[in-house]
């Protein structure tokens, strides 16, 4: 039945009859952004258009540009950058009425703008609570399987609020929204995730939920805890009993078999980083180890990144591929090791030598001689402030000791 929709939206928002009339342009200008999800909830988000042809997504301290936007008869397409997302949407006067649409995943939410507001979320009264601080969070408490923990990070100023969550495997982003009398609201749009998180906050507690999309729900608990940390990032994956190399051969975009045997990492440090184009902490993390590698890679260093795509096939994980490596400037190779699924377990297999793949992403540390030396689960991406600059400095340290090895 989705795929019948996106069609439908296709066909309706790329229609060329009457091209010839006057076309209809956004109009520069901020528009409160709006994607209706579960629960009757809306998950707001607010852009700012620049000109016809450029807009900026805000989220707290974020700015995403925006500059693949379409016009067809009295539609736009909106295209995210470097993710597979997309806007599309009629014009109402100056407002917009259309979908946010996902096609490898089959998924369409319906979404509004509203032009000359800059509101993100509409305040009934003032903050009661002040979540600032550092905060122990649960999410899916008690349910066998789902169960995971996080730390909130928050900072409030008046009714506004901003930070994110950090678990094992990553962040949640830029996180942007208000403190409503004691229930805290915050949202994120990014062009690959849609989230919003509510919670109503007493001094020490939370008692929340956390919606994905129109797909996704699923509870959260949270007490203040100033000194809690999550566990290491450098021991939740490793090599299995009997292993200390990493082996694999997969393709690049040319159809050439690459794997760590080619000359081209010989006697090198190399960084195996486990990542997908769909995926928010691999985009963040690949902009960092791109200009890394720039600025290292006459050092007997090299990255080379092996891509779990969900685009259903090769030539469309390639495209993605493609896509991220010119939006980037990556000049490292990136290797489409599975297409059709972005499956952990199925990941793994490709990988078997690993205790699991437990996250997008995950980079793999190997010394000159071929050994495993570390392996780095998730990315704290630059949403968590403290945290990056001290993996940035962790990373830097331990390729340079690798390097003089």
């Amino acid at each position: 039945m989705r795929y019948l929709i996106i069609s439908f939206i296709i066909l309706v928002f790329y229609s060329c009859k009457d091209e010839a009339k006057k076309q209809i342009q956004l109009k520069t200008g901020n528009y409160r952004a709006v994607l209706e999800i579960k629960d009757e909830e809306e998950l707001p988000f607010i852009f700012e258009v620049k000109s016809p042809k450029e807009l900026y997504i805000y989220n707290a301290e974020e700015v995403i540009e925006v500059d693949e936007i379409q016009y067809r008869n009295d539609s736009v397409f909106i295209q995210a950058p470097v993710f597979e997302g997309y806007i599309a949407a009629a014009f109402e006067d100056n407002n917009l009425k259309g979908s946010y649409v996902k096609e490898s995943l089959s998924r369409v939410v319906p979404f509004t703008a509203e032009y000359n507001n800059d509101s993100r979320f509409i305040m009934e009264s003032k903050a009661t609570q002040n979540v600032e601080g550092i905060w122990k969070t649960v999410f899916s408490k008690g349910m066998e399987g789902d169960e995971y923990s996080a730390k909130g990070i928050f900072k409030q100023k008046g009714n506004k609020v901003t930070g994110t969550f950090r678990t094992t495997t990553g962040d949640y982003r830029y996180l942007e929204g208000v403190m409503d009398g004691n229930q805290m609201k915050l949202s994120t749009f990014d062009g690959a995730h849609a989230f919003l998180f509510t919670a109503i906050v007493t001094d020490s507690t939370m008692d929340g939920q956390f919606y994905s999309g129109n797909h996704w729900k699923e509870p959260f608990v949270a007490k203040r805890n100033e000194a809690f940390e999550l566990p290491s990032a450098n021991n939740l994956t490793f090599l299995k009993d009997g292993y200390d190399s990493l082996k694999f051969s997969f393709p690049d975009e040319d159809g050439n078999m690459i794997s760590l045997n080619d000359e081209r990492y010989k006697d090198k440090v190399v960084i195996v980083q486990i990542m997908g184009t769909w995926c928010p902490n691999c985009l963040d993390e690949s902009k960092y180890y791109s200009k890394f590698y720039d600025a290292n890679k006459d050092r007997d260093f090299e990255i080379v990144a092996l891509a779990f795509e969900y685009a259903k096939t090769e030539s469309k994980a390639f495209n993605s591929i493609d896509r991220l490596k010119e939006k980037l400037n990556i000049g490292y190779p990136i290797l489409l090791a599975q297409y059709g699924t972005a499956d952990k377990a199925k990941a793994q297999e490709k990988l078997p030598m690993l205790n699991h793949v437990l996250s997008y992403p995950t980079s793999i540390f190997i010394d000159k001689t071929g050994k495993v030396r570390k392996i780095h689960t998730g990315f704290n991406g630059p949403a968590t402030g403290e945290k990056y600059e001290e993996f940035k400095v962790e990373f830097e340290g331990f390729v340079d000791d690798l390097l003089n090895e």
